[in-house]
């Protein structure tokens, strides 16, 4: 009798363990997998998350062939640290990852582990297409010979990179070590300081700009778009912004059909729908909303390109498609290009509050969707689910194991990344101009020393969400975050409080 209750209770613990999502017959292999990361795209910039005035046809069939996630999170409210946390699987402010200068060194040095990395160890072709934005070299670069280190020395067989932002310089294209294009007798030259004799900037002659910018945006002059720093030469190596779209999607088809033969991971992080705001003359005028809801439209255009490439080559059931943003919306960030004017009834926030840069929901708040035809059961999950766990979840989907150390920040979710009923996080943290912290449906937001927004921020119409006081709402009574149960619940405030402490601890970093 002992023994068959022990083998009774020993098949029931069995049964309770968690079990990875089943294969479909088509995916034999570990699963291919495309990240798509959008950047500055807000939780309602899509059809499926309630959208007017602009169609994105692409992104809302992954949405009705996937799941649909309704409380995903950037790893933080800007861009350079949601990346870092992305691809590192660690908190941004534990290496004070911030947004970063056009010259920036390499924010991730070599030998840190990374998602690329640790799928490179399990067989995978990796590449990244896009924006990268964060540093490369090892500080005063040479753009003229090699670039490096780069995605190549931190787990990328392949890249092809706009090396900043959009709206920074060099305004160039850099593929694996090399700018593109560049010739020796027309050598490339960046600054971050100091003007060059000679040279128009935005500041000095704004008559040459199709596009009124802030003082930050007035430097360097292309394409009639002035820019974040100075530059001069390497003509035949400068990009034109509406060329972005056809570029980038070529590069990534191309990189699809060179590893259609093993797994690849392809980091498909797109300029749109960040500033400056070109579309390609084809898709301009296509929404109601101007370049900011045309840059949509090009974007849900480009996504669906890709797919189409998948379907080319017969990999699209055997290929993990992840569709997110790097953080939330904003409409005034540095040029005059009727974002706010020509809105209409467009809430790029969806319900929440704030946007890019703040604490509030909006800063965090992102679309999500994944797609596996064949593995995926369509449908819409609540979990609560950060970019910092990609890497963990995405390790087990992948069938490798995690190094010692490495993604201290990352749980792995992938449960509830491929089943829409599977539960999420318990706790996650948002990291903005302050750290906040949920914890089911409650949003915490600490005192802060700063009063109030700095005045750049003011100026782009964001809430910062920062208070003298404490902060604390019910999100799914009151999503707007408009009224403070801080002063009703000063129990569960100290609480988060220590919750939020532990969190960013060194010694225990996981939630």
């Amino acid at each position: 009798m002992k023994i068959h209750w022990l083998l009774c209770l020993l098949t029931a613990l069995i049964g309770c363990k968690p079990q990875a999502p089943e294969p479909s017959p088509a995916a034999a292999r570990p699963p291919n997998i495309v990240l798509f990361y959008v950047d500055d795209l807000g939780y309602g910039d899509l059809g499926c998350y309630g959208a007017t005035g602009v169609a994105t046809p692409h992104a809302d069939r992954l949405a009705r062939e996937g799941i649909r996630f309704t409380d995903a999170h950037s790893a933080a409210a800007t861009c350079t640290p949601s990346r870092y946390a992305l691809l590192t699987g660690t908190f941004a402010f534990r290496s004070q990852a911030a947004v970063l200068p056009g010259d920036a060194p390499l924010l991730i040095r070599p030998g840190t582990p990374t998602l690329p990395t640790l799928l490179q160890q399990a067989g995978y072709r990796t590449g990244v297409v896009g924006k990268w934005h964060l540093g490369l070299g090892s500080g005063n670069t040479d753009w003229n010979g090699e670039v490096r280190p780069g995605p190549l020395e931190i787990g990328f067989d392949y890249s092809f990179l706009l090396p900043a932002t959009g709206d920074r310089v060099p305004t160039v294209y850099l593929e694996d070590h090399r700018v593109v294009g560049l010739t020796p007798e027309d050598s490339l030259r960046i600054s971050y300081r100091t003007p060059f004799p000679g040279v128009p900037t935005g500041m000095d002659q704004p008559e040459r700009l199709r596009q009124a910018a802030d003082p930050q945006h007035s430097q360097a002059i292309v394409n009639g778009i002035s820019r974040i720093g100075y530059q001069t030469g390497g003509a035949s190596a400068l990009w034109t912004d509406e060329d972005f779209p056809d570029i980038f999607t070529d590069k990534a088809r191309a990189f699809i059909a060179s590893a259609a033969d093993q797994p690849f991971f392809l980091f498909f992080s797109f300029h749109d729908i960040h500033v400056p705001r070109l579309p390609h003359p084809r898709f301009q005028g296509v929404s109601e909303m101007g370049p900011r809801g045309d840059a949509i439209a090009q974007m849900d255009w480009m996504t669906g390109a890709i797919l189409e490439e998948l379907q080319r080559q017969g990999l699209a059931e055997s290929t993990l498609v992840l569709f997110t943003s790097d953080n939330g919306p904003v409409l005034n960030d540095g040029y005059e290009d009727q974002a706010v004017a020509r809105l209409g009834s467009h809430r790029p926030a969806g319900p929440f509050r704030g946007g890019k840069y703040s604490a509030f929901e909006a800063g965090t708040r992102v679309p999500l969707i994944a797609h596996w035809p064949g593995t995926i059961t369509p449908g819409e999950s609540q979990a609560l689910i950060s970019q910092t766990d990609f890497f963990a979840s995405l390790a087990t989907l992948a069938g490798v194991p995690l190094p010692e150390g490495a993604a201290p920040d990352s749980q792995d979710l992938s449960q509830a990344l491929t089943r829409a009923g599977q539960p999420g996080s318990t706790l996650l943290l948002e990291e903005a101009m302050t750290l906040a912290l949920r914890q089911g449906p409650y949003k915490y937001i600490p005192p802060s020393a700063l009063p109030q927004a700095p005045a750049w921020l003011q100026q782009k119409g964001i809430e910062a969400g920062l208070s003298p006081l404490p902060q604390l709402y019910h999100l799914e009574e009151d999503p707007g975050e408009t009224h403070n149960l801080a002063p009703q619940m000063p129990e569960r405030v100290e609480r988060m409080q220590q919750l939020l402490d532990s969190l960013v601890a060194p010694k225990n970093t996981k939630p």
